[in-house]
């Protein structure tokens, strides 16, 4: 039996809008929407995969703060993302893995082409922009 293999999310909320990335061309999340993070290393903490995939993908300092809810979705085996409301230090200014970022609001991200593990995140993230 293959291990569960675990994501982390973090969730940027500013002013009742959500900070959204929008992953490059190519492979099966390619041009997807998201909320940015990443697979957790071993012997890594949820929190200190957030703020390394942060670093990472947009160059960024970010500060974990609450879990906002859990997804288990299925690809190349079982993974569970977990999702964490995160604060930038500074805002982004390097994408390494998406084309686009922006601030959105709950109704324009219903509307678009998000991650399917992402979208199951959706009705936790709701209470926090109403």
């Amino acid at each position: 039996m293959d291990a569960i293999q675990q994501s982390v999310a973090g969730i940027a909320i500013e002013q009742g809008k959500v900070f959204i990335a929008r992953r490059k061309p190519g492979g099966p999340l390619g041009g997807k929407w998201e909320f940015p993070g990443g697979k957790v290393e071993p012997g890594e903490r949820d929190e200190e995969a957030l703020i390394r995939e942060y670093a990472e993908e947009l160059g960024v300092s970010i500060k974990p703060g609450p879990f906002i809810g859990s997804a288990s979705f299925e690809y190349r085996g079982t993974h569970i993302l977990h999702a964490y409301r995160v604060y930038f230090q500074e805002y982004p200014s390097t994408l390494s893995e998406h084309t686009e970022s922006r601030w959105a609001a709950f109704e324009e991200i219903q509307a678009l082409d998000f991650a399917a593990s992402d979208r199951k995140l959706f009705p936790a993230l709701q209470p926090y922009l109403d």
